[in-house]
C-alpha cells in the first residue's frame, strides 16, 4: 500500500495585502504630519546691501519673488504672474490690513519687471510701508535683514 504525500501540494504564498495597507497608513501619516516651510523650498540670492535692519515691531506680510519671476504671498504660489493675480492672492491673506508692513523678498537674479509688477499691485491696493530685503554686503561687514 502506497501511502500518499500531501506536503508537495501545499505551496508557500506570501500574502502582501497587510504589507500594502501598512506602507499606505505610513505614507498618508507622514503626509499629514509635514510641515511645509516657504525658506526651505525657495533659495534666493538676495541683493546685497549695507544698512541697519529694519525694527521687528510687527509680523510683515512676506512676498517672494524668485528668479523666475513667480510670486509668493507668504505661504501661497500665486499661479499667474500678472498683476491681478498678485492683488488677488495679497488681497486674500491680507485682509483689509493695510497698515501692515510687507517684506518684498526678490531674488538677485529676479527680471526688474517682476519687482516693478510686485509694487504695482501693492500700490493699487494700497500697503505704503514695503520693505525689501537684502543679504549683508561681505566685502563691507554690513548687516540687513
Amino acid at each position: 500500500m502506497r501511502i500518499r504525500d500531501h506536503r508537495g501540494d501545499d505551496e508557500p504564498e506570501i500574502n502582501l495585502v497587510p504589507l500594502i495597507d501598512v506602507i499606505l497608513v505610513l505614507i498618508i501619516f507622514f503626509v499629514i504630519t509635514t510641515t511645509f516651510d516657504a525658506r526651505s523650498i525657495l533659495r534666493l540670492e538676495l541683493p546685497r546691501a549695507t544698512g541697519e535692519p529694519a525694527p521687528a515691531n510687527t509680523r510683515a506680510l512676506s512676498v517672494l519673488v524668485n528668479a523666475n519671476g513667480d510670486y509668493f504671498v507668504e505661504d501661497r504660489e500665486v499661479l499667474r504672474s500678472d498683476t491681478e493675480s498678485l492683488k488677488a492672492t495679497l488681497a486674500e491673506v491680507a485682509g483689509s490690513d493695510r497698515d501692515r508692513p510687507v517684506l518684498l523678498r526678490a531674488d538677485a537674479r529676479t527680471p526688474h519687471q517682476a519687482v516693478v509688477t510686485a509694487y504695482d499691485a501693492l500700490g493699487q491696493l494700497g500697503f505704503r510701508r514695503v520693505l525689501i530685503a537684502t543679504a549683508p554686503d561681505v566685502r563691507t561687514g554690513g548687516s540687513a535683514p
